[in-house]
């Protein structure tokens, strides 16, 4: 009889799972570009704002350290999803995790179109956040999930690390130069920009509902994995990893959130179009470098890195003192470069370090090292620079972060005295 009522409970508990289901289930090999969309045009809105700051500031009245909270507040967020959250995809489904990232950062870009006012900015910014916390992370471990579902006989391929790269850095180019090509051209640019990503992830979240799932969520909870476990004598190198992951993205949060402002007032350029492109091309710049380098092992991947972006940093500090915009543009994409073969050379780092059962979680805490330096720096340069002149502070940060790059890249290269 007991055996007849569980049996009963377990056919109930299908029927109800199927009808839950969406009827369109795509195989894992569509399920794989439709992620790696999700993902691109996620990051993309988390960039959108960077040609809109003095629009911004026009709006709402405030100044250049403001717009630097206000960009910065997503670390916030980010951090948030990635501590908290970033690791349940490893427990609950990469799909379940996506389409909650998805949903998270819908609510945001409502919140931003239509409550103005710097609250409203800074509450859309942290649910920003929280979404792409949960999105990077789970998007990375679910498109090498789909790739060796659709592909068995290749369980080792350099594919999905390639389509991740370019979905992230290629997602947080094409931010700032569509919002760019919103603001010179269209009306009513920040509700425009806001609900046009609204759209674009609407259509994502009914896309990765028809993504299969990789995860085997009926595993006893004594058997889940922990939320982060790396392998034995491996703790130094991923803290070296997350040094690179930092000084990396400290320069592209500098640039992100300043850039516009620099081009408008160092350079007297008013174009947002113009305002969008820098940030582009240094993000488009961080993801071709990272292309170029192919399948180079950790060590030179870090050493390359840490070569070329202090050359592209002093470019940098060159352009402020000579402000040309040719010089410009081309020192964001050199130091863009740099930044982005540091930023692969900490992810191989972070990703070889986890046990594979909490790789999600292990990139989670890489990806908080990560936006802490896309937020931290960026506002004490802002801080700093009210009180002391551009010139001067900007070549100290160069320092500091070549430096920070270097010692890192050295750490993971005495981790690997064989290579």
């Amino acid at each position: 009889m007991a055996s007849r009522s569980a049996q009963a409970e377990r056919a109930a508990a299908a029927g109800r799972a199927r009808s839950v289901r969406p009827a369109v289930r795509v195989p894992p090999g569509t399920g794989f570009w439709f992620t790696a969309t999700a993902f691109a045009v996620l990051m993309a809105f988390g960039t959108a704002p960077t040609p809109l700051w003095p629009l911004y500031e026009a709006r709402d009245g405030f100044g250049a350290t403001t717009v630097t909270v206000a960009y910065a507040v997503l670390v916030i967020g980010a951090a948030f999803g990635f501590a908290a959250l970033g690791h349940l995809s490893d427990r609950l489904g990469r799909r379940r995790v996506v389409v909650a990232a998805l949903a998270v950062a819908i609510v945001a870009a409502l919140v931003l179109a239509f409550w103005t006012g710097l609250g409203g900015l800074l509450a859309g910014r942290v649910l920003n956040g929280v979404g792409i916390g949960l999105m990077a992370s789970t998007a990375t471990t679910y498109l090498y999930d789909l790739h060796r579902r659709a592909h068995p006989d290749r369980p080792v391929s350099a594919v999905p690390g390639v389509v991740a790269t370019m979905a992230n850095l290629g997602g947080l180019a094409l931010g700032p130069l569509a919002a760019g090509i919103v603001a010179q051209w269209a009306p009513h640019p920040l509700p425009a920009t806001q609900l046009g990503f609204a759209a674009a992830m609407a259509v994502c979240l009914v896309l990765a509902l028809c993504t299969p799932e990789t995860v085997d969520r009926g595993r006893r909870s004594a058997d889940r994995p922990a939320r982060f476990a790396l392998r034995p004598g491996a703790a130094k190198v991923f803290a070296a990893a997350c040094g690179l992951g930092f000084f990396s993205f400290a320069l592209l949060g500098l640039v992100s959130s300043l850039g516009a402002i620099i081009l408008h007032t160092d350079l007297g350029i008013g174009s947002h179009f113009l305002a969008g492109l820098a940030p582009a091309l240094m993000f488009a710049a961080a993801a071709v470098g990272q292309l170029l380098i192919g399948r180079l092992r950790p060590v030179p991947t870090a050493v390359v890195g840490a070569v070329v972006f202090p050359v592209g940093l002093a470019l940098v500090v060159v352009a402020t003192r000579d402000p040309r915009l040719w010089l410009f543009l081309v020192a964001v994409a050199v130091a863009g470069a740099g930044a982005g073969v540091l930023f692969k050379g900490g992810v191989m780092e972070a990703g070889a370090a986890a046990q594979p059962r909490s790789r999600a979680g292990v990139l989670a805490v890489y990806f908080i090292a990560g936006y802490v330096g896309l937020g931290g720096p960026s506002i004490l340069f802002s801080v700093i620079t009210d009180h002391a002149s551009l010139d001067p502070v900007m070549l100290g940060f160069a320092v500091l972060l070549s430096l920070g790059a270097a010692v890192s890249a050295a750490a993971i290269a005495r981790y690997h005295p064989e290579a």
